[in-house]
């Protein structure tokens, strides 16, 4: 299976949903432009990343919402995610990731790591997800994570074991000013990349990332958004600091090719790990 991938790095409103649906909207059609299949918006997109308080205001439930119509209507065209702050049906408040496809929500991902270091204290606001799905639609099984998710490796190894061949990864990543030396690369884009590159080899997967940019709260977010293929090599990034949108072709036959050539993830021992995770649950217990 082939089809085209779209990253569209964006620099949401705080607190309005509206006017960034419209941003959306307006980044959607250029995806369909280039012919993409699908579009994919960083983290907490419809709402911007500093809500603190606003949570209870912005959030919402993706399954009910009329204020989503308009991206239900567009993923008729195109699969679409995104991030937003949904509210469940217990009233649960969570930083989640949404998923439009054939004129219908199809599935949320509720994120599981919550920041609460340096500049991040979502743990305040959110409430944390519970579960490392994969979902089947039109593009085969696919994983969702939203930023700090991947900071741990058991989530992205979770969605590959239970199927994924794309996991996608949304973000609201903050600037350092620091530049590699000798590269004179952006450091968080070096050190985001190499972990992007390592999960793609070790797992034999497409690794599709979306970061926002643009300043809010005195914060600069870097974008850098990027592709990398199963055999950890860049299709394709986006700029530094300016909206952008990259589109790319992902072909199926090349996670078969990167599992055949190179087998330790079809060498993985799911009993193995289920084994040595049960041990040391148990040694836990008893301290």
């Amino acid at each position: 299976m082939k089809f085209k991938i779209s990253c569209a790095q964006i620099a949401p409103v705080l607190g309005d949903i509206e006017r960034n649906i419209k941003l959306h909207l307006k980044y959607i059609d250029k995806a369909i432009a280039k012919k993409a299949d699908m579009v994919v918006f960083p983290e907490l997109s419809l709402t911007g990343y500093s809500v603190k308080d606003l949570n209870l205001e912005l959030a919402l439930n993706p399954f009910k919402s009329k204020l989503l119509s308009p991206l239900a209507e567009r993923s008729k065209k195109i699969s679409i995610i995104c991030g937003g702050i949904e509210e469940d049906e217990d009233f649960g408040i969570y930083n989640s990731a949404f998923y439009f496809e054939g004129g219908g929500l199809k599935f949320t991902h509720k994120k599981v790591y919550l920041p609460d270091y340096g500049m991040f204290e979502e743990i305040r606001y959110f409430s944390r997800g519970k579960k490392a799905d994969v979902h089947e639609t039109k593009f085969g099984k696919l994983g969702v994570l939203v930023c700090e998710d991947l900071w741990h490796i058991s989530l992205p190894l979770l969605q590959a074991l239970k199927g994924a061949k794309i996991i996608i990864g949304i973000a609201n990543s903050p600037t350092r000013l620091a530049l590699n030396a000798k590269s004179k690369i952006l450091k968080n884009y070096e050190i985001n990349s190499e972990q992007h590159k390592a999960y793609a080899r070790l797992l034999s997967v497409y690794m599709v990332f979306c970061n926002r940019v643009g300043y809010e709260d005195g914060v600069n977010f870097w974008g850098g958004s990027e592709i990398v293929d199963p055999f950890g090599n860049i299709d394709i990034a986006a700029k530094f600091f300016d909206e952008d949108i990259i589109t790319s072709e992902l072909n199926l036959n090349s996670v078969k090719r990167a599992r055949q050539l190179a087998r330790h993830f079809l060498d993985e021992d799911v009993n193995f790990l289920r084994n040595e995770v049960g041990l040391l649950y148990e040694g836990l217990k008893k301290m």
